[in-house]
């Protein structure tokens, strides 16, 4: 009798087992549907202002510390 007590407990903590599993694969299914359709890059909406404009005189960066000095000032 004490066999089939634990069998039937067992069997509880089974099912309570693959009911949280499966709770939480179709919530990270969710969520990952929800990011798919996030576009990430799309145009932005409103009064939106670029912050850094690439000008088309500007000349060519001739070392690394050039380099370095821009990305500093710009934050590229």
């Amino acid at each position: 009798m004490r066999s089939i007590g634990a069998f039937l407990e067992a069997l509880w903590i089974f099912f309570i087992f693959m009911g949280c599993t499966l709770v939480f694969y179709y919530g990270i299914l969710w969520v990952s549907a929800e990011y798919n359709d996030y576009h990430r890059y799309e145009e932005p909406k409103g009064r939106a202002v670029k912050v850094v404009q690439q000008h088309v005189d500007t000349p060519m960066l001739e070392s690394s510390f050039e380099r370095l000095r821009f990305f500093l000032r710009h934050g590229e």
